[in-house]
C-alpha cells in the first residue's frame, strides 16, 4: 500500500532560483500525451475520399462522437464532443500503459515501472476540477446568469445551498471513485506479483490493467457528459 501511494520523482529542473520536481505521474502523463499527438498525425496525415483501412475505423469512431456528442450537448456539441474525446483518449492511454510495464520475473527486478497517474489523488482531482468547471460555464451560457440563479431556487429559494453544494459533491466524486478504482487495481496487482510472480500476473494484467483501465475512463467520461447535459438542457421554469 505504500507503494501504491508513494510518487516517486524523476527529475527535477530550476526555475527562477526555485527547484521544480518532475514526478513520474507527470512524465507518464506526458507520454501518454505524445502517443496521442502522434497517432493522431500518423492516422490524418494521408486522408483519401474514399476510406479504407485505418481511416475507415477512425472516420466511424469520429462520426459515433458527433452523434453522440449532437444528441448530449445540442448546440454545445462541436466544442464539448472534443473535450470528451480527448478526455476518454488521455485516461484510456495512461490507464493502459502499465500493461507494458516488466514484472519481477525470478527474482530479478524491473529496470522500471509503468504506474498509472489515476493513482494520484492530484491527477484525478484535477480532472474533476475541469469537469466541474466545464458544467458551472457551460450551465451559465445556456440559461444565462439570471436564468442560473433561479436554476438552483428551483423548486424554492432555501434549495440555493444545497444545489450548490452538488457541485462540491460531484467533484469530489468524479474525483475518489476513479483514483479509488485505479489505486485498487495497482493494488491488487502489486499483491498478485509479489504472491505468484510467474504467468498469473500477465493474464490478470488483461483485466486490471486493459479491461478495468478503460471501464473507469468511460464511466469518468459518462459522468462528466451526465453533468454538462444536465447544464445545457434548459428547462421551462
Amino acid at each position: 500500500m505504500e507503494e501504491a501511494l508513494k510518487y516517486e520523482e524523476v527529475f527535477s529542473f530550476m526555475l527562477f532560483g526555485y527547484r521544480i520536481p518532475v514526478m513520474e505521474t507527470v512524465v507518464v502523463s506526458w507520454a501518454a500525451m505524445v502517443l496521442i499527438v502522434f497517432f493522431a498525425f500518423i492516422m490524418t496525415r494521408r486522408l483519401a475520399w474514399r476510406p479504407s483501412g485505418a481511416q475507415a475505423v477512425l472516420e466511424t469512431a469520429v462520426g459515433f462522437l458527433n452523434k453522440f456528442s449532437k444528441d448530449k450537448f445540442g448546440e454545445g456539441s462541436r466544442y464539448l464532443g472534443h473535450y470528451i474525446a480527448t478526455l476518454f483518449l488521455f485516461l484510456c492511454v495512461t490507464n493502459l500503459l502499465p500493461v507494458f510495464s516488466p514484472v519481477e520475473i525470478f527474482g530479478l527486478e524491473p529496470p522500471f515501472s509503468i504506474k498509472p497517474p489515476a493513482r494520484d489523488i492530484n491527477v484525478t482531482a484535477s480532472l474533476a476540477v475541469i469537469s466541474i468547471l466545464l458544467v458551472l460555464i457551460c450551465g451559465l451560457r445556456a440559461r444565462g446568469f439570471t436564468g442560473w440563479l433561479r436554476h438552483l431556487a428551483h423548486p424554492v429559494p432555501m434549495m440555493i445551498p444545497f444545489n450548490l453544494m452538488e457541485y462540491g459533491t460531484r467533484l469530489i466524486s468524479l474525483a475518489l471513485r476513479l483514483f479509488g478504482n485505479v489505486l485498487g487495481a495497482f493494488v491488487l496487482m502489486r499483491l498478485i506479483e509479489g504472491l505468484i510472480p510467474v504467468a498469473l500476473p500477465m493474464v490478470l494484467s488483461l483485466y486490471f490493467d486493459f479491461f478495468d483501465g478503460v471501464l473507469q475512463a468511460g464511466i469518468f467520461v459518462f459522468l462528466t457528459s451526465l453533468y454538462i447535459s444536465e447544464a445545457v438542457e434548459v428547462h421551462a421554469q
